[in-house]
């Protein structure tokens, strides 16, 4: 029955991405036109690109191993930086009147300059390379983890906090055991949504000197006027984007089904 229930509610959400797939075959087929092959085309593009080498390997080629690696290890490495960085911020910022009036301006005019804008300034001061690359990644998708953060520590039940001061528990232990746990839902929120960030800034800076990653892959073939590759490879990234927020938010729901129970408790 489940398996029933699981194949109706893929064909239920699938069957939009479907008719638009065969739409775009021919109408694309139709029209002929170079700069838009049609997905068949793409997809055997994808397929000799990344995905044929042997089953014992997933079917994952040498080029497939190599971009994946590179890309992946830099975006969650830069993801997770910049997750740390913006729990631990937002949560001295969202706790402290002080802390927030001091730093508020500075962080609203950089969070305000586009990523992508300081790509020269960070080719100057950290070369060409991975350290280039996760600092972009972690500088451009820090802003939504720190803001939620500091919003969702602002918005804890004075009566937890005043209650466990009562009992002789201590700021550290209230900040985890009492702040940070009530504030988890905006914090996940920020994650996913900086993790998203992540995707698009891990292809721009590849885009600049780099020789491995689906972002060098995409302007390789841009250069090189090969339109299926370079289809194929946006096709990657939006397969990338959906399987990473589907991943998130499965895992969302798991670590935080306590805190809707509690919710629906409390009401």
């Amino acid at each position: 029955m489940r398996g029933l229930g699981a194949a109706r509610a893929i064909a239920e959400r699938g069957w939009l991405v479907a008719l638009a797939a065969v739409l775009w075959e021919l109408l694309t087929r139709a029209l002929d036109e170079t700069y838009f092959p049609p997905p068949t085309t793409i997809l055997k593009a994808l397929h000799e690109l990344w995905f044929s080498g042997p089953a014992s390997r997933l079917f994952l080629s040498d080029k497939a191993v190599d971009d994946f690696s590179t890309s992946l290890t830099h975006l969650f490495i830069g993801w997770a930086a910049a997750g740390a960085a913006g729990i631990a911020v937002g949560a001295a910022i969202g706790r402290s009147r002080v802390l927030d009036d001091l730093f508020s301006p500075v962080l609203e005019f950089l969070r305000a300059v586009p990523p992508p804008t300081l790509l020269p300034f960070f080719i100057m001061v950290f070369q060409l390379g991975a350290t280039m690359q996760v600092v972009t990644i972690a500088f451009g998708v820090v802003w939504p983890v720190l803001l939620n953060t500091a919003d969702g520590v602002r918005t804890v039940e004075p009566l937890q906090l005043d209650t466990a001061r009562v009992f002789g528990i201590g700021r550290a232990r209230r900040l985890l055991t009492i702040v940070l746990p009530a504030a988890a839902p905006k914090i996940f929120a920020g994650l996913r949504v900086a993790l998203s960030f992540a995707l698009i800034l891990m292809v721009l800076s590849e885009l600049f000197g780099s020789t491995a990653g689906i972002g060098s892959e995409l302007i390789g073939a841009q250069r090189s006027f090969e339109l299926p590759r370079m289809w194929a490879g946006i096709v990657m990234l939006g397969i990338l984007g959906f399987l990473f927020n589907a991943a998130f938010l499965l895992l969302e729901r798991r670590l935080l089904a306590w805190h809707a129970g509690a919710r629906r408790l409390a009401g």
